[in-house]
């Protein structure tokens, strides 16, 4: 696995869970707002993966899960065989992924390397802009929206609101395509470090009463909250 950091404890980014959180390095999607611009693309040396997994095994005593965000965690070659090792190690396992890899996420599930999921949906399914992912990836992302939906995986949706991408009319598609009784959590627009500041820079964000009004329209599709 190629890792980019660690996170040793956290108490919100797995439902229920106390956890340590991994990021792997490498996306293949180059959203400007991405709040981890220093995993899209690979730089240095690694994480060393055996001092990581020496670390949480032992810290399991304390511990109950293990997320795995990034950067983009499907494109490592061997992610099942890291989760692997970390279900061996007693851990629940969360994914953080964008979807553009549902034959990975399947054949995780299919195995039970993962016990929970966060898709995160960038806009529209159906019409993913250039800007933020190669062609073809809402297709993509609709197929992990499927499988998602077929599975009983526990899983929830995750949306950063973050003009131009998000606006009411995509809010509603994002919902719809969603609908369901997995929740959808909105996150606001982080400026302070991003991708592509300089693209974000002329596009006003919504503000707090915007976000509630998006909530109000995907709450009519399913579960919605605002975190952050």
């Amino acid at each position: 696995m190629r890792l980019g950091g660690l996170l040793k404890n956290t108490a919100l980014d797995f439902p229920g869970k106390f956890s340590a959180a991994v990021f792997t390095q490498g996306c293949n999607f180059a959203c400007p707002y991405c709040h981890n611009p220093h995993l899209v693309r690979l730089f240095g040396e690694p994480v060393d993966e055996v001092a990581t997994l020496e670390f949480l095994r032992r810290r399991r005593p304390l511990l109950d899960g293990v997320v795995i965000s990034g950067g983009e965690p499907t494109l490592q070659p061997d992610l099942a065989e890291f989760c692997k090792k970390l279900r061996g190690l007693g851990y629940e396992v969360k994914l953080d992924t964008n979807g553009s890899r549902p034959e990975v996420v399947a054949d995780l599930i299919d195995r039970k390397l993962i016990t929970y999921l966060a898709l995160d949906l960038k806009a529209d399914p159906a019409a993913y802009p250039p800007e933020l992912a190669p062609n073809g990836s809402g297709e993509a992302v609709q197929e992990t929206l499927r499988l998602l939906k077929r599975s009983p995986l526990p899983h929830e949706y995750r949306t950063t609101v973050a003009a131009p991408f998000v606006t009411r009319e995509t809010i509603e598609a994002i919902a719809r395509a969603a609908a369901g009784s997995a929740p959808l959590f909105l996150q606001p627009y982080r400026p302070d470090r991003t991708l592509d500041p300089h693209f974000m820079a002329p596009h006003p964000q919504p503000d707090r009463a915007a976000l509630e009004e998006y909530r109000v329209i995907a709450s009519r599709y399913l579960p919605t909250s605002i975190r952050g």
